[in-house]
C-alpha cells in the first residue's frame, strides 16, 4: 500500500513539473538531463484521470424541425366522416324477471337505476328496446355481455 501511495505522489509531482516547466517555456528535468518541450503546452499536460461512475443526466428535450399547422380545418359535420353506427337492441323474452333485466343494464352500461328501469319496461311494453348506438367492436362487446347475462340481445347497423 506504502508503494502506491508513494507513486500517487510521484505522479502529482510529475505534472506539477510539467506543467511549471511548460508555462516558463523550460523543459523537464529527466535523468539524462534537460529535455526542451517541443508540442503544444495542452497535449504535454497531464490531467487528473476522468472518475469513473454512473453520471445521470435528464435528456435533453429536442424541439421538432416543423411545427404541426393549427389552422382551423373546414369541416360542416365530423358525424359525417365516421362510419356508421350499430344498434344494440334487446328483445323481450318471458323468461328473466323485469328486476333481473333492470340489474343486468346497471351492471353494464353503469346505468343509473331510473334509466335502467325505463329500457327494462320499454322492453317488456313494445318487444325491444334500442340500448346504444356504437361502433361495431363496442356494440359486439355490449352484446356478448348481454348475451352472457342470458338476455337476448342483438346489433343492427345503423342506417
Amino acid at each position: 500500500m506504502r508503494a502506491n501511495l508513494l507513486r500517487v505522489a510521484d505522479l502529482r509531482s510529475c505534472r506539477f513539473r510539467l506543467r511549471r516547466a511548460s508555462e516558463r517555456g523550460q523543459g523537464v528535468r529527466a535523468a539524462s538531463g534537460e529535455v526542451p518541450i517541443t508540442r503544444p503546452q495542452a497535449t504535454w499536460r497531464i490531467e487528473k484521470p476522468p472518475v469513473l461512475g454512473y453520471v445521470f443526466s435528464m435528456p435533453e428535450t429536442v424541439e421538432p424541425l416543423v411545427l404541426p399547422d393549427t389552422g382551423k380545418e373546414d369541416k360542416s359535420d365530423p358525424k359525417s366522416d365516421l362510419d356508421p353506427g350499430y344498434l344494440v337492441v334487446c328483445w323481450d323474452d318471458p323468461v328473466n324477471l323485469m328486476d333481473y333485466v333492470t340489474h343486468v343494464f346497471q351492471v353494464v352500461f353503469g346505468w343509473p337505476k331510473q334509466k335502467a328501469e325505463f329500457h327494462m319496461l320499454q322492453v317488456h311494453n313494445h318487444g325491444k328496446s334500442v340500448l346504444a348506438r356504437e361502433s361495431m367492436e363496442r356494440a359486439e362487446h355490449y352484446v356478448h355481455q348481454l348475451q352472457s347475462y342470458s338476455l337476448h340481445a342483438t346489433m343492427e347497423r345503423d342506417a
